[in-house]
């Protein structure tokens, strides 16, 4: 009971303050305290909702180039070949290789018929040959045969009396520029005609001929010169020692 007692005597007082707070008259209000010490920060609220996107702000500058990476690992391999590309110009042309090597010797040919006659001219014996004219070889040289002789009627003119395939040969040295023509048969064969430009050379000529005749005429000509053609009897030496000649030979017969 002892205990009891201050306790209701506590309340009692408690409530009579009260009454007494809350009957008695309020005065003005006192001024403002100063501001007390901030408080703890209070737990977090929750996230709220997303607003609405901005506008697209302009473009930046272009940033620095960063340093180049490491070169990647080759790749696999594709499939398959592409079209070929378009031929590329050609090259420069290679130096010439060395000489190859000499060849086999061939078979060896049929023998000849030997049958050859060499007739010629020396200082004296030719003047000047006129255009049209034949040049004279009117001394005999060596000869294995008789199917050519000179025709003891034509001056300059021989006669093959076989028929087949002769070789004939001829050597005229002459100061003036000209041709000369072998004439068959009364013919000029152009494949035979020989020339020179200048006064520096000798007309020579090796050629085939072919008769399909017995006894027929042959003679090398003037025929084409612009003017007559005078014998060299120099050639190239202080002696009057210059010659013409012509070989005939029968390469084949029949």
């Amino acid at each position: 009971m002892r205990r009891v007692l201050p306790i209701l005597l506590g309340v009692v007082t408690l409530a009579l303050v009260l009454v007494l707070i809350l009957w008695a008259p309020r005065g003005s209000a006192g001024p403002a305290g100063s501001t007390g010490p901030q408080g703890l920060a209070g737990t977090p609220g929750a996230t709220g909702a997303s607003g609405i996107p901005g506008v697209t702000g302009p473009s930046g500058a272009p940033g620095t180039a960063g340093v180049q990476g490491a070169r990647g690992a080759t790749g696999a391999s594709g499939s398959g070949s592409g079209a070929a590309g378009p031929a590329g110009p050609p090259g420069a042309a290679g130096a010439i290789g060395p000489a190859g090597a000499i060849g086999p010797a061939g078979a060896t040919g049929a023998d000849g018929s030997g049958e050859a006659a060499l007739f010629f001219a020396m200082f004296g014996d030719n003047g000047p040959i006129a255009g049209g004219d034949s040049v004279k070889f009117p001394q005999d040289g060596p000869s294995t045969t008789s199917i050519v002789t000179r025709d003891p009627f034509v001056p300059g003119q021989f006669v093959l009396h076989e028929i087949g395939v002769y070789r004939v040969t001829f050597k005229v040295p002459v100061i003036e520029a000209g041709q000369l023509v072998l004439r068959l048969n009364g013919f000029d064969l152009l494949y035979t005609t020989a020339g020179r430009a200048t006064g520096t050379t000798t007309i020579t000529e090796t050629t085939l001929v072919q008769t399909t005749q017995l006894d027929v005429p042959l003679s090398v000509q003037n025929d084409f010169s612009p003017s007559a053609l005078t014998i060299d009897p120099y050639a190239g030496s202080p002696a009057s020692f210059g010659s013409s000649t012509l070989l005939i030979e029968l390469v084949k017969a029949g």
